[in-house]
């Protein structure tokens, strides 16, 4: 893989920790903010939303500038962003930064995933995305327990300034690495958005998309309250946090690390099995929340089936979307960014509603299953469609030899 590869995961390590940091602090931003949890949660949710916006926005914006100039621009807009919520003391204000902040994400994610898929072998899609997603997971093994430890000892804002010096150094690191790429200068065309959207629209794709959200929707509705889950439910002490989300970013960088190379060869196995596991897994751990032997290895076990499938998807995306290299990375990030608003956000209508902190995790197998449904439904349909296609070509077949056998007049 090449270096500026990995100098990319460095930057997508900055921002995942930013993304997921929130997990751990979302109870301190509460009190000190005087919102309650859900609301602070709601943050995740904003985040997402502007993930989802800005992705497909700000990928048709930057294809007017070279690739490494856009992803300075977006690199450096959210370093700034969050420099501001770490000075606010506004809960609204806090919000704000994090939708700009999550623009700033979704268009460097979005050019990312085109310039890492332009900088392999058309074959090696997986392994590239796997480098990006790896620097999201070592967020969750260090940034996030990094940013929990530092929000239980100097504040969550203390976190938030982690982000903006782990950001300096990525800043540097593409500027003298990342290849300039394509990038006229010329404003799109809305033919050629449209030529490109065209291709996200056709059924392969949407069916990608639409399971990309439903998994990535489930991951995130139980990891955005596993904090308030394990000490409330499970019983864990208030310094073990750190610990289970440590234990949660070691599952998911397995996952995606596995996933890397299996993401390019056998995709269906993994989708398929992954996403029955994954379903069970998570009705397991909302029946036995309670119980901390039962709770750790599924955190491990869930993180990396979840980022596993999830890493897969994100493949499947780029391949399915190849004659969209601008729209395809961008459609990718959404998906999965959808996922992460809506999981939170029914996550939090389930613990307002009175259900409690383990709530979350029967929502979450409630998305996967809706995974696992929609992907059958869609393969069955395609095989019937096949076969469908098939019946008049072997009509004719049919016909065809009984003339050439039939007795002449």
């Amino acid at each position: 893989m090449p270096f500026a590869l990995y100098m990319l995961g460095l930057a997508v390590f900055a921002m995942g920790t930013s993304e997921f940091m929130l997990s751990g602090l979302i109870p301190d931003i509460a009190h000190d903010l005087n919102v309650t949890v859900p609301a602070a949660g709601s943050l995740t949710s904003a985040f997402a939303v502007g993930m989802v916006i800005g992705a497909p926005l700000m990928a048709v914006i930057g294809m007017r500038w070279s690739r490494r100039d856009a992803l300075l621009l977006f690199l450096v807009v959210f370093l700034a962003a969050h420099a501001m919520g770490a000075l606010t003391d506004s809960f609204d204000v806090l919000l704000m930064t994090r939708v700009l902040s999550a623009l700033a994400n979704a268009g460097f994610l979005a050019v990312s995933f085109t310039a890492a898929a332009g900088m392999v072998p058309p074959n090696a899609k997986g392994r590239a995305a796997a480098v990006l997603l790896g620097g999201v997971t070592l967020a969750c093994v260090a940034g996030v327990p990094g940013g929990a430890l530092l929000g239980q000892y100097w504040g969550w804002r203390s976190a938030f300034w982690a982000v903006v010096v782990l950001s300096a150094p990525a800043v540097l690191a593409v500027a003298l690495t990342v290849p300039a790429g394509r990038g006229d200068g010329q404003v799109p065309t809305l033919r050629d958005v449209r030529a490109e959207l065209g291709v996200l629209r056709r059924r392969r794709p949407v069916l990608l998309l639409v399971l990309c959200a439903l998994v990535n929707g489930g991951t995130f509705c139980t990891f955005t309250y596993l904090a308030p889950l394990v000490t409330g439910v499970s019983g864990i002490p208030d310094g073990w946090v750190p610990g289970v989300l440590t234990l949660f970013g070691l599952g998911s960088f397995a996952g995606v690390s596995a996933a890397g190379r299996l993401a390019d060869t056998r995709p269906v196995a993994v989708l398929a099995w992954g996403t029955a596991v994954l379903a069970v897994g998570w009705a397991v751990f909302a029946l036995g929340a309670a119980r901390p032997e039962v709770v750790l290895p599924l955190v491990l076990l869930q993180g990396a089936l979840a980022f596993a499938i999830g890493s897969t998807l994100v493949t499947q995306v780029l391949y399915a979307g190849a004659d969209a290299p601008t729209l395809a990375g961008a459609g990718a990030t959404a998906a999965f960014n959808v996922g992460a608003s809506l999981g939170p956000w029914l996550g939090g209508v389930a613990i307002a509603a009175g259900h409690g902190y383990r709530s979350p995790v029967w929502v979450s197998a409630g998305l996967v299953s809706a995974a696992l449904v929609t992907g059958a439904v869609a393969l069955a349909a395609g095989g019937r469609g096949r076969r469908a296609a098939d019946r008049p070509r072997e009509a004719d077949e049919a016909g065809r030899e009984a003339g050439e056998t039939a007795p002449a007049g």
